[in-house]
């Protein structure tokens, strides 16, 4: 049984239940279960396939996920998209859950659940990642916490953190730098009249001066966008709206906003855009 089956034929997680205080006003109110009852749910679900088990297992740590996403909010990302990530994490744990193990489900998911979260933070953090390698990656989420005080790193903390997190001081100075960084606008703001630091429009150098290439560009940007369009319009009308106010429009809607105006699970929107997403991609490809 994959965890997309999981998800879809079995486990519509909540309804909707208007706000996200309201979700985890929701949760929190789920018991936990005791460890005999824990134990005889992961059995029945390892060994038997039954999905009500694995359900109540999901919904009994429900709370546990909210818990670890609040830990995260200080990335700038929405929390319910982050409980949403966390939540996926959750069923993978219980899909792989062993109770013979001898450890609880709680101390099993938590590697699965931030697991999730951590792929979304770096795949959202900025435009452009920050860290692509296994040593950036763990950097990226131990730095900060890793640092003394504010300001700069010196040589000192800088060979301290590396020796502590076993990675090379240059890998610490280079991360630290990009989480210094910020995404800068290509053109200067509206209302920026200061020649003082100019946009990267003002400096960078145009690589598309022929004008043979830019005619051939524009046709091929030209044929895309009808396609797009085309794709768009063979949507049904809830598909689209979704495809449209998650991708295309702005300010963009997040999934529990959908989900909530629908009446459907967060999960259940990010499959109809995912089915959307296949559906116009053959049209590219043909």
């Amino acid at each position: 049984m994959t965890t997309q089956a999981l998800v879809a034929n079995n486990l519509p997680i909540l309804g909707a239940v208007g706000t996200l205080d309201a979700y985890i006003g929701t949760v929190n109110r789920i018991p936990v279960l005791p460890v005999e009852e824990e134990q005889a749910l992961a059995k029945r679900f390892r060994e038997e396939g039954d999905l009500e088990a694995a359900r109540q297992l999901v919904m009994s740590h429900l709370r546990f996920v909210v818990h670890v996403a609040r830990g995260y909010a200080g990335y700038g990302l929405g929390i319910a998209d982050l409980i949403q990530e966390g939540n996926i994490g959750l069923m993978k744990a219980v899909k792989r859950f062993d109770p013979g193990m001898g450890v609880r489900l709680v101390s099993f998911a938590v590697h699965w659940i931030r697991a999730e979260i951590h792929e979304f933070i770096l795949k959202n953090w900025r435009i452009v990642k920050v860290a692509t390698t296994k040593a950036q990656r763990k950097l990226f989420f131990n730095l900060r916490k890793s640092k003394t005080r504010l300001g700069w790193m010196n040589a000192k903390e800088v060979q301290a953190v590396a020796a502590d997190l076993g990675v090379d001081p240059a890998t610490v100075v280079e991360m630290e730098a990009r989480m210094q960084g910020h995404d800068m606008a290509f053109d200067a703001p509206a209302d920026d009249d200061s020649d003082a630091r100019p946009a990267p429009i003002a400096y960078l150098v145009d690589q598309a001066a022929n004008p043979y290439e830019s005619l051939e560009s524009s046709d091929v940007g030209g044929h895309q966008l009808d396609v797009l369009a085309d794709g768009l319009e063979q949507l049904d009308a809830r598909s689209r709206d979704i495809v449209n106010r998650r991708w295309l429009a702005e300010p963009k809607a997040t999934l529990q906003e959908l989900a909530e105006e629908y009446g459907v699970s967060a999960e259940r929107i990010r499959q109809i855009e995912a089915a959307a997403f296949k559906k116009m991609r053959a049209l590219f490809v043909d």
